[in-house]
């Protein structure tokens, strides 16, 4: 049985999440977790090896035991600690953000002073910001969580499968939109005044899953209070638990996904479907559900449609239409590809 070491002292813990979930049972590799506390408070860690650790600590732990692959979550912290696994051990790299790995030590320290400046300097003095791309063309192999961001460097890494659940069936056709419900990464803007000009007997729900704020959840506690007594809005001030999530997720007849085309990483442009992967994919493959994205949203995916003038006509059309995600997701079939891949890894 062969031996991996999955990292994730940084950001994702949804991907960490996905591992697991996809790794648990395995006949063919041991997998030793270690997170950062707030990660490991995230995760739902039954039956898994997982190990506390942090940037200091992360190294000495690595010594103790011999693996056959070290996976990295997230690089977008702590890069001299990272170069110095990449350089010692046989190291794939999940990449969230490629510009960001592309850019020059001039294009890092420019973005030092474009955002939170006293964070970002900590990063470049402390952390070793200026050895980001080094880690990344370090690392033996990079993957990508999206196929439509495969390269000549960026292979695949399957995680998503579609879970086995009995489907809901709702009074009221149930509208789901997942995400943190800011205008950053998100056209909530839109969304808002979309269900605003709904006309219709139906009865619908729209449930905005993620934690509202700031100007945002002002706007929701608004439109809540204007709406047709058919047409309800419901949402969260608070960071949505993973159990909840999944509860609302199972529930939802089709998923709604305003994604902004261009966002920023540490200041540097990122295009969703081109050099970032949204997190509304992997929503879509896991609960099944076909999922509504903007027109300019490059997609070559069955199940990723691009919205129309009418959405609420092809929302409603969209919730009596099947589509068949076992047929390439089931949990057999992802773990047969990361098993190839995984293996190919370790073999090279």
């Amino acid at each position: 049985m062969k031996k991996i070491a999955y990292i994730e002292i940084d950001t994702h813990a949804e991907i960490a999440q996905a591992f697991m979930n996809i790794m648990e049972g395995s006949q063919h590799f041991s997998v030793d977790y270690y997170f950062s506390k707030r990660i490991k408070d995230q995760v739902i860690a039954a039956g898994s090896n997982v190990f506390l650790s942090d940037s200091s600590m992360i190294l000495d732990q690595l010594k103790t035991k011999e693996y056959d692959l070290i996976i990295l979550g997230t690089v977008h912290r702590y890069f001299n600690t990272f170069l110095a696994i990449t350089k010692k051990y046989n190291t794939s790299v999940i990449t969230h953000n490629l510009n960001f790995t592309r850019a020059s030590k001039f294009d890092l320290i420019q973005s030092v002073f474009k955002g939170d400046i006293i964070y970002r300097l900590k990063l470049w003095w402390k952390e070793g910001l200026l050895y980001a791309g080094k880690v990344y063309q370090t690392s033996k192999s990079l993957v990508v969580l999206d196929e439509a961001l495969v390269s000549e460097r960026h292979q695949f890494l399957p995680l998503f499968y579609t879970k086995n659940f009995v489907p809901s069936e709702n009074e009221s056709l149930m509208i789901v939109i997942p995400g943190g419900v800011s205008q950053k990464r998100r056209d909530y803007n839109h969304i808002f005044k979309t269900i605003q000009k709904i006309n219709t007997d139906r009865k619908c729900e729209f449930i905005f899953l993620g934690k509202a704020k700031d100007k945002e959840l002002k706007q929701i506690e608004q439109l809540s209070s204007n709406l047709l007594k058919n047409i309800s809005v419901t949402y969260f001030s608070d960071r949505v638990s993973v159990n909840d999530f999944e509860k609302w997720m199972q529930k939802a007849d089709v998923l709604w996904c305003p994604i902004q085309q261009e966002t920023e990483f540490f200041s540097i442009k990122e295009i969703y479907g081109k050099t970032k992967m949204t997190g509304n994919l992997g929503d879509s493959i896991a609960f099944g559900k076909l999922a509504v994205f903007p027109k300019n949203y490059p997609s070559a995916l069955n199940f990723i449609l691009p919205e129309k003038d009418n959405i609420f006509e092809q929302l409603s059309e969209l919730s009596n239409t099947h589509f068949d995600f076992q047929k390439s997701y089931s949990r057999e079939e992802v773990q047969k590809r990361l098993k190839q891949l995984l293996n190919g890894f370790i073999a090279s």
